[in-house]
């Protein structure tokens, strides 16, 4: 623990001290900004391409691409939301439009120094390197033993933040009410910027989560390809389990039990360093793994209209024991479940089962029977809305 609160001070240091790196005002500085040519709005639609300055990469200034759209119709300031996408993603233009349905003012970056192929019109789209671009995400490993200002995550993490900087000096935009949700490794990337700027109001994490070289996809992969010193290296520089200790952003985490990438120990290891007043989490059977429509469960608009827009706040599990939890509820529970396995070993292999639970609304408690067969379960519970709150996994000793 001493080891990892080191490195987050070093870490933390590189980033804001002087030197070949930027201090902490050059990274929370105003970017400069300007239209992206031939990225223009498409009718009525308030959605334009922008290049914002980025980090200097390799002793060259940067651009980072970004659709920016405002809802038509608007009366005083407006929320204002970052949307980070996850690996083979880009800037997307339809998430865009998503929440400026949803009242919201967007900006969607693309992280990794390119423009959309397609004009980010569908979950598909990629990115296109431009020459004004920062590393890109091919580089996440490959770079670990080159110093932190030229590794991807560095370039990653400072383009959320100058986003950050830039929405709060738009005049439409109330600076208070500034959000960010991310996906996969956009959520990874996130985790580690909110740890780093406080002055988000609420974030959204989907899949991402840390103690990658604990168990992950990675871990067999492109972690066994590298030297433990650089295994370790990347951990305590990238790894979102060196910075949400010192989070002070509420947080909703998202998930799928069997995701492939982000396996659910380690999903809830990154959970539980957040503190439980500033953390939700929402754990589900059968979710699947990509961007939105997928990676834009109910839960993300809910949590960010109650944070910011006066919305009804998600449910929340108070207590729990193996056999019951004790809820809070501000939009009455749908339902409740037990979910369940009697698998064991690779979490991305095991069968899950969903049993229905009993709810006493005047006790605020679920119960269930735990299965004598099952070696790991946990509750969740769904408002009327359809959103869901998880309990943490209990597993049979």
């Amino acid at each position: 623990m001493k080891l990892r609160f080191a490195f987050l001070f070093c870490f933390a240091a590189l980033l804001l001290t002087g030197g070949e790196l930027p201090d902490r005002e050059a990274l929370f500085a105003l970017p400069a900004w300007a239209p992206a040519p031939g990225y223009e709005s498409n009718g009525n639609e308030s959605i334009r391409g922008i290049f914002y300055d980025g980090l200097p990469y390799r002793g060259k200034p940067t651009r980072v691409f970004a659709w920016y759209g405002v809802p038509a119709k608007t009366e005083g300031k407006l929320p204002a939301i970052i949307l980070v996408h996850g690996g083979g993603g880009t800037a997307f233009r339809y998430w865009v439009r998503l929440w400026m349905e949803r009242g919201y003012a967007v900006l969607a970056m693309d992280t990794t120094g390119g423009v959309p192929r397609n004009n980010g019109e569908s979950g598909s789209d990629g990115s296109v390197p431009h020459p004004d671009g920062g590393p890109g995400l091919g580089r996440v490993f490959r770079d670990t033993g080159l110093p932190p200002q030229e590794q991807w995550p560095y370039h990653a993490i400072g383009a959320v933040i100058r986003a950050n900087t830039l929405l709060r000096s738009f005049p439409e935009i109330d600076p208070e009410r500034i959000g960010v949700t991310g996906i996969s490794w956009g959520a990874v990337i996130g985790e580690t910027a909110v740890s780093l700027d406080s002055r988000f109001k609420f974030a959204a994490m989907v899949y991402g989560c840390g103690f990658l070289g604990r168990n992950s996809s990675w871990k067999g992969t492109e972690f066994a390809k590298m030297p433990p010193e650089l295994v370790e290296r990347w951990i305590q520089l990238w790894d979102p389990s060196s910075y949400l200790a010192e989070n002070k952003v509420p947080i909703l985490f998202c998930n799928g039990v069997s995701d492939r990438h982000f396996r659910p120990d380690s999903w809830w290891s990154t959970c539980r360093l957040v503190k439980p007043e500033l953390r939700h989490a929402a754990l589900r059977v059968g979710m699947g793994h990509a961007h939105p429509p997928s990676g834009d469960p109910p839960e993300v608009a809910a949590f960010a209209d109650a944070t910011v827009r006066g919305g009804k706040p998600l449910p929340r599990i108070v207590s729990q024991t193996p056999e019951s939890v004790v809820y809070d509820a501000p939009v009455p529970l749908k339902r409740a479940e037990l979910n369940c396995t009697e698998d064991t070993g690779d979490w991305t292999r095991r069968r899950w089962k969903i049993v229905p639970a009993r709810i006493d609304r005047e006790k605020r408690t679920v119960t269930a029977e735990i299965p004598p067969a099952a070696t790991a379960w946990y509750f969740n519970i769904t408002d009327e809305r359809g959103c869901i709150t998880s309990g943490e996994i209990e597993e049979k000793k």
